[in-house]
């Protein structure tokens, strides 16, 4: 079977919790569409557990983005709590403002690794691709951590900005394909709609499935062969 989470956040024990929900096994496929890390406290596990499998398939958000670039900056002295070896005042601001944003809580779960586990884990993160095409049962699915814009609905994906990948707010009230099913994270469900408060999003052709696991609410998961939902706390 073929299933697809979103936007776990650093939240290990959810995602395990819906491995064995769906009784995920070795036959099985798993599509993560990003922002494994930040805002929960173990984005580190998450990474480890995910990069021994070999049937689960990460895309890129806008917090993994980020933490690739900025972890690579810190891991040199992670183990400390400053910065002092950072010149580049830029830098230290966007690691300032990555902090804020959920970034400290993965700094802290680096902290707990030994060096060589921190660049396997940044290796990974650098196999994250911007986005999947999957087709089952005949289905055809486009699968990216943001969105499309909508005017560049039809530009081959090869050539779509990555920034645009993983930052679009799609227009849900907009079917953007004919037979093609676009599922997305990065914009929580409730923000689309309040009645879809902690539920997965599935209309005019789009499949949104953030339910604001980074957030209190529930992680959602749907297999793609029957659209089934699936949620755990």
């Amino acid at each position: 079977m073929t299933y697809v989470m979103s936007d776990l956040h650093g939240h290990y024990e959810k995602f395990r919790k819906m491995l064995d929900k769906i009784a995920f096994s070795d036959r099985d496929e798993l599509y993560v569409l990003g922002d494994v890390v930040d805002r929960g406290p173990q984005s580190a596990e998450l990474l480890f557990d995910m990069s021994m499998r070999p049937n689960v398939y990460p895309i890129l958000g806008n917090h993994d983005f980020t933490a690739a670039i900025l972890l690579k900056k810190l891991c040199s002295q992670i183990e400390d709590d400053t910065c002092t070896d950072l010149e580049d005042p830029n830098i230290l601001g966007l690691i300032a403002s990555w902090q804020l944003d959920g970034g400290q809580a993965t700094i802290d779960s680096f902290k707990k690794c030994t060096p060589d586990a921190r660049e396997a884990l940044l290796e990974y993160l650098d196999e994250f691709v911007p986005y999947e095409c999957v087709e089952v049962n005949g289905h055809k699915f486009l699968l990216v951590h943001g969105g499309i814009p909508f005017g560049k609905r039809n530009v081959p994906l090869k050539k779509q900005e990555v920034c645009e990948l993983i930052l679009e707010r799609p227009m849900y009230d907009l079917r953007y394909y004919e037979n093609i099913t676009l599922v997305t994270g990065h914009t929580p469900t409730v923000t689309i709609d309040p009645a879809y408060r902690g539920r997965i999003y599935h209309k005019n052709g789009h499949l949104a499935i953030d339910c604001g696991a980074g957030f209190g609410l529930p992680l959602g998961c749907v297999r793609l062969e029957d659209f089934k939902e699936f949620y755990v706390e």
